[in-house]
This record gives C-alpha cells, sequence and structure tokens, in this order.
C-alpha cells in the first residue's frame, strides 16, 4: 500500500533519510520499506512523541505498519526477525559492495554516493534486530563517510581517491576500514551528503537498480553477528540431530556443536534463501557450503 506522509516536522529531521529510503523501495522492495518505516517509527518515539506536528507523523506510521504487516502475513521477511535480518541485511551488503567495487574501480558519480548512504542507512535500520558486530558497525560508517567524501570531492571539482583512504597502509582494513580524510569531520560530511537543501543533484529514486546487481567481489568482511536461534516444533528434525535449546549441546553426524554454532548454520541457510530472492546463485552456494562445512566439521570458513 502507498503511503503518503504529512511533512516530518523539524523535531524528527533525524528520521527523514529512512523515510526516504521506505519510499524509494516502496515498489522495488517493500521489505526494505516496511522495515525502514519501523526503524524511522521507533527511532521518533524517542525523540519527539508529543508535539503535534509528530503525532500526525506517528499515527500515521503506525498505521500503516499495521496495515501492511497484515497485507504481508504470508511474507516470512515481514513476520520472523531472522528471515528479516538476512534480507536488509544481504539487500544492504549487497548496495554496499556495487558501490565499492564501482568506487575501486575509479567510478565516481551521484549513483556510487547514493549507493554508499542507502547501504549505511540500511545498516542502521539493521540494529532493529539486536546488537550489530562490529564489521556491520564499521562497514556502515565507513559506507556514510565514503557517500560524504565522493560527495564533497565532486562538489569541489575534486578527484576522489578510490576505496579506503588512510596515512598508513595498516588503517585500511579491506572495504570496512573506517579511516577518514585527515582534517574531515565526519559529522558534517553526513550532513552535507543527507541535507535536502545541500545535494540539488541527488539521484532521482530509479537510478539505481537496486535489486540487479553486477557480479561483484566477495563481501567485504565476514559476517559475523550473533542472531536469534530459529525453532519451529512443526519441522521434522532429523535423527542424528538433538534438538536445542539454550546451553545444549547437539551432535550432528558425530561432531558436538554448541548452540551459537548451529545457530549460525542456520543464519548461512537463511543468507543462501535471500541471495537467490536476488537470483545470485553463487553468494547462494557459498553460503550453503558454509553451512554444510559448519556442521559436518564444527569449522567455520
Amino acid at each position: 500500500m502507498v503511503l503518503i506522509l504529512p511533512p516530518c516536522p523539524a523535531s524528527l529531521k533525524q528520521i527523514q533519510h529512512y523515510l526516504k529510503a521506505a519510499t524509494e523501495h516502496e515498489t522495488r522492495d517493500p521489505v526494505v520499506s516496511y522495515w525502514c518505516r519501523l526503524f524511522a517509527l521507533q527511532t521518533a518515539l524517542k525523540i519527539d512523541k508529543k508535539s503535534d506536528e509528530a503525532k500526525v507523523l506517528l499515527v500515521k506510521l503506525m498505521d500503516w505498519l499495521e496495515m501492511e504487516k497484515k497485507a504481508q502475513s504470508n511474507n516470512e521477511a515481514i513476520t520472523n526477525d531472522i528471515a528479516a535480518q538476512a534480507h536488509v541485511e544481504n539487500y544492504s551488503l549487497k548496495l554496499f559492495m556495487w558501490a565499492d567495487e564501482q568506487d575501486r574501480n575509479g567510478v565516481f558519480n551521484k549513483n556510487v554516493v547514493k549507493a554508499f548512504y542507502t547501504a549505511g542507512v540500511l545498516m542502521d535500520v539493521l540494529s532493529l534486530f539486536g546488537e550489530q558486530s562490529e564489521d556491520i558497525v564499521a562497514n556502515c560508517k565507513y559506507a556514510k563517510w565514503k557517500a560524504a567524501y565522493i560527495h564533497n570531492c565532486l562538489k569541489n571539482g575534486e578527484t576522489p581517491i578510490p576505496g579506503p583512504v588512510g596515512e598508513n597502509p595498516e588503517d585500511n582494513v579491506g572495504a570496512s576500514g573506517s579511516s577518514f580524510v585527515p582534517g574531515t569531520n565526519s559529522n558534517e560530511a553526513n550532513e552535507s551528503i543527507t541535507s535536502e537543501e545541500k545535494t540539488p543533484n541527488e539521484p532521482a529514486s530509479n537510478d539505481i537498480e537496486f535489486a540487479k546487481f553486477p557480479a561483484g567481489p566477495p563481501a567485504p568482511t565476514e559476517i559475523t553477528q550473533p542472531v536469534m536461534e530459529i525453532y519451529n516444533p512443526d519441522t521434522p528434525t532429523p535423527s542424528n540431530v538433538t534438538t536445542l535449546s539454550e546451553g545444549l549441546m547437539a551432535t550432528v553426524t558425530g561432531v558436538k556443536l554448541d548452540p551459537s554454532q548451529v545457530t549460525k548454520a542456520q543464519k548461512y541457510c537463511k543468507f543462501a534463501a535471500s541471495a537467490l530472492n536476488y537470483d545470485d546463485v553463487g553468494d547462494a552456494v557459498n553460503y550453503l557450503h558454509k553451512a554444510l562445512r559448519l556442521l559436518e566439521t564444527g569449522q567455520d570458513s
């Protein structure tokens, strides 16, 4: 259902970027749109829920979220937090990797800026599902900084430096390095790229084909964040697998696995399913191999 919101009051300026991302994905990816709006709502409730302007916006958001959840009751990425986290994270990483590949190849334009910043915004949304790994936090910070850095370079007629930029080589740890251009204030840079009045040339919502990325490099960092264990009592359990509860051990093909290892294997399977939603068979196979290796050997690779 298309949502038309009242103007966002000045007190809730902080949520504008999440609402904008939601609007841009309303038809492209309703799951992303739903979670962006839920994150915007939860953030807004912590900032201003008393002013009349805020109340009008918040009630509208609440009504839409309730109706959308009912309309999408058969969509696991809406009703199940683990599937939702896998969907949003996989999407944000795809976007991040596309922008990172363009950047490292010396391609600097408004689409790259938009892709980096949107990836950072969606990684913020992942906090809905619990504390995120250091990798996601670093990628989020890097993506927002890189967007602001490229934007400011283009605005000033300068040529951006590809990839992470630091004074020492060891400062740059893959694409998730959090190094900054010396003298650049990250908060000021982010404000510049996200301010409507300061970015008249911001890409239109359909400028980036978010769901159709060219094959890119492997994920910049290993995904290691914990996710909640999912257990469906209606799902048949193989005879050689013991149902887990917290603190118990499971035996799979002779290998003892602790709950965190089984949870990680479940996560890899969810990520494989999410990758297939984007027709990315390579990533799906990779995640399934990781899950199988973990279950068979207890080793994560």
